[in-house]
């Protein structure tokens, strides 16, 4: 899966987070607990175990996604697609294991009418909410206890 580098948002981070890729990856993936650590997730139901083609819905700065997973490597990538009101996106996860630590890398594209009108009233909006997403996800996978399985 890739991202579409033409869409009208297109945003790549980075972090480093102090924890093991599994650790990263339990948190990451736990999507019915996001909105624990994901404060602008306002709630997120997987609706079966998380494969290839498993479907999950969320709420996120006021809009229903309904997303569907397109690859899945456990401990190393996740990545989905998702539609919303005028919007699509597509996401992807990678961690890679560091010296202790975990490098995360997520980048994600979205088009559409409803993204193009984002993109003239807030230009940095994902870039923001990657950014974020990031912060949260370091915040609670170094505060779990390290697993290593």
């Amino acid at each position: 899966m890739k991202i579409n580098r033409k869409a009208p948002l297109v945003a790549q981070k980075q972090i480093f987070i102090e924890a093991p890729p599994q650790t990263v990856w339990n948190t990451q993936t736990d999507i019915n607990n996001w909105s624990t650590c994901q404060p602008d997730i306002r709630a997120s139901k997987l609706d079966s175990r998380l494969t290839v083609g498993s479907t999950f819905r969320w709420k996120s700065g006021g809009l229903n996604v309904a997303s569907t997973i397109e690859v899945i490597e456990p401990g190393r990538e996740i990545g989905w697609t998702g539609r919303a009101l005028g919007a699509s996106a597509k996401h992807i996860w990678k961690l890679t294991s560091q010296d202790n630590g975990t490098l995360v890398t997520t980048e994600e594209s979205m088009e559409e009418w409803s993204i193009r009108l984002m993109k003239l009233i807030s230009p940095k909006f994902l870039d923001n909410s990657l950014d974020t997403w990031l912060k949260n996800l370091k915040t609670k996978a170094e505060k779990e206890p390290a697993n290593l399985s």
